[in-house]
């Protein structure tokens, strides 16, 4: 998985377990796309600093993912419900009975609505 995008997940999942100072300097890196020294500049400390804030973030981050596993999770149910959207998709292609096709259409909506949902 790319650096930003799991940086992004990890911060979804356990950014509020950071301080105030350590959640918005790591936003503004990691989420808004500023760079170190822009953040610096903002916040009034050295572009070293920032840095090194940025470094123990992602530390404490994989440090809870690696205790709670939630990405983890959250990855692997995405994952599992967009194959059940594809499974019923393809039963209810493959079947004409009424009934049959009700059920489906069913579970089709419902995996639609938890996939999107992420």
């Amino acid at each position: 998985m790319e650096k930003i995008v799991r940086q992004a997940l990890l911060y979804d999942f356990y950014g509020e377990l950071l301080t105030e100072h350590q959640k918005s300097i790591y936003s503004d890196i990691v989420l808004n796309d500023l760079s170190y020294s822009e953040v610096a500049r903002d916040e009034g400390i050295s572009r070293q600093g920032v840095f090194d804030l940025v470094k123990r973030c992602d530390k404490t981050l994989e440090d809870y993912e690696s205790k709670l596993q939630l990405v983890e999770k959250f990855l692997d149910t995405k994952e599992r419900v967009s194959r059940i959207h594809e499974l019923a998709t393809e039963l209810k292609s493959m079947t004409a009975e009424p009934m049959l096709q009700e059920k489906m259409n069913e579970i089709e909506s419902i995996s639609k609505a938890i996939y999107e949902s992420y």
